[in-house]
């Protein structure tokens, strides 16, 4: 049996194998079938004692249930150890019940996950009160890794006048950490929301954006309207142009006009979520957090 092996879903697969060729392991896509009433048949590749699942759990209700599958047909073939790596980790934001009756789902996928692998890997988790991403999965190794090595390298060079902002005061720990990597200026904003889809954003010092160009970065851009309300902020306040970059690019392709109308000149994503805006790859940072699996 082959030592590590590296599946991923058909929607991962061109990620996944060039994540595979730096590792140097054989790379299999899990085959799905769709029965006409929804149900999931999976067939895997062959087991290796450690595999390594590559799973970015976007639109993640059906891959949820694959991963299932996956697991124990792997686990029936012999894998002694699974490792999910799921760039984009779903259902974290709900971390905490604010109304009687809802369910919290990161403690839900974090016995799901848990219960499922033996390692978790994601990258930039969106995590709020829980601050580390092993408290999601008690006695199960995780690591959340950052995808700043992986935008500062791409973005080396930005002209040093740039303002690296982010929308809100949530967004200070990599707004912070890409500024300082860069060696550019930072500010953040501060959001109020009136909804999922209303917030109002404003900038302490507005004036430092005076003809000056901006990159607004954010961790998930889901439905868009932070980041446009954001861009329309900066430029009313003198930006000479607007940039953007997600780690994660939840948003439907189609929403790259939208942000192109509301001044957004650019929007750059990390490969954590297969999409159209793609232009980061995190290949680097994924593939020295696996490299000990190879040496198991």
């Amino acid at each position: 049996m082959t030592a590590v092996v590296l599946q991923s879903l058909p929607e991962g697969a061109a990620d996944a194998s060039r994540l595979a060729a730096k590792l140097g392991v054989p790379m299999h896509v899990i085959d799905i079938h769709r029965f006409p009433d929804g149900e999931l048949k999976v067939t895997v590749g062959p087991a290796a004692a450690t595999t390594v699942l590559y799973i970015p759990l976007d639109a993640p209700n059906e891959k949820l249930v694959a991963l299932l599958f996956v697991a124990e047909a792997l686990r029936r073939g012999g894998a002694k150890r699974l490792v999910l790596v799921a760039p984009y980790l779903c259902y974290m934001r709900q971390d905490t019940a604010f109304h009687a009756g809802e369910a919290i789902s990161q403690k839900a996928m974090g016995r799901l996950l848990g219960d499922t692998v033996d390692r978790i890997v994601t990258v930039d988790a969106h995590l709020h009160r829980t601050h580390d991403i092993r408290a999601v999965f008690p006695g199960t190794e995780a690591e959340d890794l950052s995808a700043m090595p992986a935008i500062a390298g791409a973005l080396r060079g930005a002209d040093k006048t740039t303002v690296v902002v982010g929308p809100d005061e949530e967004s200070t720990p990599w707004v912070s950490d890409l500024a300082g990597r860069l060696g550019l200026a930072h500010a953040v904003g501060h959001k109020t929301r009136a909804g999922d889809r209303s917030v109002q954003i404003q900038f302490a010092a507005p004036e430092l954006f005076k003809d000056r160009p901006v990159l607004l970065v954010d961790d998930i851009v889901s439905s868009g309207g932070t980041l446009m309300v954001c861009a329309q902020a900066l430029l009313k306040a003198g930006a000479a142009s607007v940039d953007a970059v997600v780690t994660h690019a939840l948003f439907p392709p189609a929403m790259l006009e939208d942000f192109q109308r509301a001044g957004i000149r650019s929007v750059r994503s990390t490969t954590s979520v297969p999409h159209p805006s793609n232009a980061i790859a995190l290949d680097d940072v994924l593939a020295a957090a696996l490299r000990k699996e190879l040496k198991a």
